[in-house]
Order: structure tokens, then sequence, then C-alpha cells
């Protein structure tokens, strides 16, 4: 849809430029608590389960996976440095991925885009969990919105096959001044 694409990029453009000294100034925060690397990447599944790479800032410890096993982060995880969890409580970590919407790798609304070693874990249990890369990833969504971080998996993809089978361009809209909403509602981000 030409008309979403455009949103993507305008709105993304602009986020990028009032956002910028914010970002700055979390990159500072993050690189004087422990002298390492800013931006963190990860793999992602987008759209047609073609593999992507997410840019975030960096909210956990260097090398918080490093025996290799992919795990979901939650509230309590010790691996999130003490910056990263203001970044992470104002939702500053993901933005970043609005490069990500630039390049076409991901739009501002549609299902969160998950790593592939979870996303086929998940997929052995909830085989409708596929039907999510049938659209682009989003930086938010109809999940983010309606539910919280610690919201069931089986809630998420509810609210994310909704989301595919209703999107329009004013569902996308009225999911973007959501988020901003929610942004500031701590509860949601537990």
């Amino acid at each position: 849809m030409l008309s979403k694409r455009v949103m993507d990029i305008v709105i993304s453009m602009l986020l990028l430029i009032i956002t910028s000294p914010l970002m700055g100034i979390a990159a500072l925060c993050i690189y004087l608590e422990d002298g390492g690397p800013i931006f963190y990447r990860q793999r992602r599944y987008g759209q047609g389960n073609h593999c992507f790479e997410v840019i975030k800032l960096r909210s956990m410890r260097v090398n918080a996976e490093a025996d290799g096993i992919a795990r979901i982060s939650d509230a309590e995880d010790q691996r999130v440095t003490k910056v990263g969890r203001i970044l992470r409580r104002l939702r500053i970590d993901e933005l970043p991925q609005l490069m990500n919407v630039l390049k076409g790798e991901m739009s501002l609304v549609g299902p969160r885009p998950e790593r592939p070693e979870l996303a086929d874990e998940i997929i052995k249990r909830l085989p409708e969990f596929s039907y999510r890369t049938s659209v682009k990833a989003g930086l938010t969504g109809y999940a983010q919105v309606m539910g919280r971080y610690s919201s069931d998996i089986e809630s998420k993809l509810a609210f994310d096959l909704y989301y595919i089978q209703k999107q329009t361009l004013m569902l996308d809209l009225l999911i973007l001044m959501k988020t901003v909403m929610v942004i500031f509602e701590k509860h949601r981000s537990e």
C-alpha cells in the first residue's frame, strides 16, 4: 500500500529529527555507564520470514547472551543495565528502529518482529503465529497498545491477527496516537 509507505517515510523522518537530541543523550548515558557499544543489532523475522537486523539502543549488559541461548526479557531481567531500565520504560531504546522503517524493513505499525529462534519455537506450539509475517513488522502494533509487555503470547497473537485482518490507514493512525499515550503509562511497560 503506497499511502502506508509514504506515511512510514514522512513520520519516521520527522520522528528521527525530533528525537535525535534525546537519542544523543541516551547514547552518551549508555557509553558512560559501561563504555560498551551504543547500538545493538538483532536478527528478526520480517515480512515473508525474511530476516533483517533490528537496530536498538543497547539496554542490556555487553554479552548478555554470551551462552548463545535466546531468552525473552522480563521486568526483572538482571541483564538490563540501570540506563537500560529507563530507556526501556520510556521506549527510547526502540527509536533507532525508525532507520529500519526508512529502509523498508519495517513499518511504523504492524506485528512486532520476533527473533527467528523464538518464533520457530512458538510456531511449534501455535502454528498460526506464522501468519504474523504476512505483513511488515512494525515499530508499534495493535498488541502493544491493547496489551502489556508481559501479556502472554496467545493474547498478543490474537491482537496481531485482528490487526492483519482489519488493517487500514485509519487504524494505523489510531494505533500511532494510542502508542504515544501508552509510552507514558508505566504499568504498560511491565
